[in-house]
């Protein structure tokens, strides 16, 4: 049985409730969830705009659209004990470094008591459930150092959201230890793991302060492309690089939920990582023209972001047989061809192509 179908066999007429449906992953997994066949029930803040992704993908004819605050522990408990749902994946976020400068207590509430409340929602579940939690490649201390973070490397965080997630990643921990516990599987029924992604891109993100929606934005109008932090080196992948081992993760713990409950990082291979100023040069070449200038970050009035992050992939390499299929050259050219080539009337037909596609590969 191929991949696809292995997927297409355990999602298929499946309960899957999803937060943070209306977001930019969450708007391509909604996508990829509705391929497999599965019946979706989302829950997000409505933050939707004209051009976001979920409209483009006509979200609300795919999926039954609960908009409401993952911070309103009683609305979310009733919506997932109606729904009944087989599996959870939590996207529901506060997801930039930036914004959290901002609005840090609520960063805070979102991405700590948030990831508690669905936690908490599924002690009152009375069936069996597989839960995805996202968090971040963020959650470690990082020491700005070469060498890839191993999922057993400290957990730290200097800005708000990176504090935020790595106390989500505690959160996770501790309901796993003390009421959904793998030893007491039989009784509970509750299969959880957390997925840390790195910084992903794709087509149809148009959130502020994230590089490629800022290089879009810019050639679009002909404009020279601001670049801050150009030296900065990320783990940068397709979004559905993550998401395939999201869905992927979400059936190993179907298959054996003692063994697979856990933390998992997804990213590219270590060697595989551009700075900020690379993946500008190779955005640029493939719209056809355009130019940037460097911000000058050590001058300029700029929070802290990190310079270097690398994730150490092996574990889900070896545990779950989840690899990288696309290069960071190859995700850059997916994503700049999303944005080129998907007119207001083809972006969902072009979307589901290209899952279709990266399944396939």
């Amino acid at each position: 049985m191929s991949k696809p179908q292995v997927l297409n066999s355990i999602y298929s007429g499946k309960k899957v409730f999803l937060t943070g449906h209306t977001g930019f992953k969450g708007s391509w997994l909604l996508s990829w969830l509705r391929l497999l066949g599965a019946e979706i029930k989302g829950y997000a803040l409505n933050t939707i705009n004209e051009n976001d992704l979920y409209n483009c993908i006509q979200g609300d004819t795919i999926c039954e659209s609960v908009i409401a605050d993952i911070r309103s522990k009683e609305t979310l408990k009733n919506e997932i004990l109606q729904f009944e749902p087989d599996f959870i994946f939590h996207l529901a976020a506060q997801p930039l470094v930036r914004v959290s400068y901002e609005i840090p207590v609520e960063t805070f509430e979102v991405n700590v008591i948030g990831t508690a409340n669905v936690l908490e929602a599924l002690r009152f579940l009375e069936k069996p459930c597989v839960v995805v939690v996202i968090t971040t490649d963020k959650v470690y201390e990082n020491k700005e150092w070469i060498y890839p973070y191993r999922e057993n490397d400290s957990l730290g965080g200097y800005d708000p959201y990176s504090a935020s997630k790595a106390c989500a990643e505690l959160v996770i921990g501790s309901y796993r230890n003390c009421f959904f516990n793998v030893l007491n599987y039989s009784k509970h029924g509750k299969a959880i793991a957390s997925a840390r992604a790195g910084n992903v891109i794709g087509g149809g993100d148009w959130s502020q302060d994230r590089i490629i929606p800022d290089v879009v934005r810019a050639l679009s109008r002909n404009e020279s492309i601001n670049v801050r932090n150009p030296s900065a080196i990320r783990p940068w992948q397709h979004v559905l690089e993550p998401l395939y081992g999201y869905l992927l993760l979400g059936a190993k713990l179907t298959e054996d939920p003692i063994k697979y409950s856990g933390v998992y990082n997804l990213g590219p291979y270590a060697e595989d990582t551009l700075s900020v100023e690379d993946l500008v040069k190779v955005a640029i070449c493939l719209w056809g023209k355009g130019d940037y200038y460097k911000l000058d970050f050590n001058s300029a009035d700029q929070p802290h972001e990190a310079g270097i992050l690398k994730l150490d992939i092996s574990k889900a390499i070896n545990e779950l047989s989840w690899r990288p299929k696309l290069t960071s050259d190859k995700a850059i050219s997916w994503t700049i061809d999303w944005y080129k080539k998907a007119d207001d009337v083809s972006k969902k037909s072009f979307t589901f192509e290209q899952i279709f596609n990266y399944s396939n590969l």
